[in-house]
């Protein structure tokens, strides 16, 4: 292969002149300047439409147009750099934004009570996941995003989780697709259910905050059945949204462990340092960000900022996910995943009146 000779810096290093051979980094700012744009703008303008129409959150938003621009004209070779950025770089940035604005004070502020059910909820939703999605024949990341973004936080967590397994655009597409539809049944049905089963502000709250996913739809359940429910139901969300830590550290060694098995099942010597290189070292930084967040280091008005900046991200990585998903992949997909979603949804919703009433809590 050539090598333009624009693109050879020397240096002296040790007395020693030492050669490398470097993209310039205009011509990488500018592959990646119109896919990135175009995300950002698609973003940007998700946000702004989740601030009219707050039932439904911006990422939401951002994936459907970006999805809806790739039907009528599908990503040029020219966009991929950038949208392939925005949906890898970009999502990372936000999920260590996000860790700003989650403290470990908050899972105490729920209350030793309430914890039983969240935590009962987050393990059946992860179970039924993978007994109802090996019986639906629903396997692979499809499964796995469905399956954390029913149990966690919709959206953010689908994207966390993505973000450490490196899942195909149509799955992501896929799975925020489900999560969005029974969000926004949730929002529709659970009022009018917590007043046929009278249930309390403090139960529909708790009953909120585990069986609806993202933190609008949550809040837009919760404001309706009452004050009290709302604030009670924003604890509890956040606090489920905390769970991201632990399921994301474990994927993320999963994926590393599994990789060094393939090395192993194939004869190659295991290159310790790429294992370590392509471990997601984010989710380190996520951790270090909540840390943070529960000593107080960081201010409540910057850890607010940080926190709408990460939407913003989380909504400029879905848009160009969206962007670069193909309409045939998602139909060779067909309805199981769906299904799949459904079938989450009402077992969570199930589980969360079956453990609040085990536990007093109904």
């Amino acid at each position: 292969m050539a090598i333009d000779p624009a693109e050879i810096d020397t240096t002296e290093y040790d007395g020693a002149a030492t050669t490398t051979v470097e993209a310039p980094r205009a011509s990488r700012l500018a592959a990646v300047a119109p896919g990135l744009a175009l995300a950002t703008l698609i973003g940007v303008a998700a946000t702004f439409i989740a601030h009219v129409a707050p039932i439904v959150g911006a990422p939401v938003i951002a994936i459907v147009i970006g999805i809806v621009v790739a039907l009528v004209r599908p990503a040029s070779d020219g966009l991929k750099p950038g949208l392939h950025l925005a949906s890898k770089r970009v999502l990372q940035a936000s999920i260590i934004l996000l860790g700003t604005g989650l403290s470990l004070h908050q899972v105490a502020s729920t209350g030793v009570s309430s914890l039983p059910v969240l935590l009962g909820t987050l393990t059946i939703a992860l179970g039924a996941a993978w007994l109802i999605g090996r019986w639906l024949g629903v396997v692979g990341d499809v499964r796995t995003l469905i399956g954390v973004g029913t149990a966690i936080c919709g959206a953010s967590a689908i994207a966390a989780t993505d973000a450490v397994i490196d899942a195909p655009e149509r799955d992501v597409a896929y799975a925020v697709a489900t999560i969005f539809t029974f969000n926004v049944i949730a929002v529709l049905t659970f009022p009018l259910m917590g007043h046929a089963l009278h249930l309390s502000q403090h139960s529909f709250g708790l009953l909120a905050g585990t069986a609806i996913n993202d933190v609008s739809s949550v809040v837009a359940a919760a404001t309706v059945y009452g004050h009290a429910a709302s604030s009670y139901a924003i604890i509890v969300k956040l606090s489920r949204t905390l769970m991201i830590i632990p399921i994301a550290l474990f994927l993320a060694f999963w994926r590393t462990r599994a990789e060094e098995k393939r090395e192993v099942a194939a004869g190659v010597t295991v290159n310790r340092a790429r294992l370590v290189k392509i471990f997601p070292w984010f989710i380190v930084w996520f951790v270090g960000a909540v840390i943070l967040n529960s000593v107080g280091a960081i201010p409540a008005q910057l850890s607010h900022d940080l926190g709408n900046l990460a939407q913003v991200f989380i909504a400029i990585a879905l848009a160009a996910i969206g962007l670069s998903t193909r309409l045939r992949d998602i139909r060779r997909a067909g309805f199981r995943p769906l299904a799949l979603g459904a079938s989450l949804w009402v077992v969570v919703t199930v589980a969360s009146l079956a453990l609040q009433a085990l536990t007093g809590q109904g």
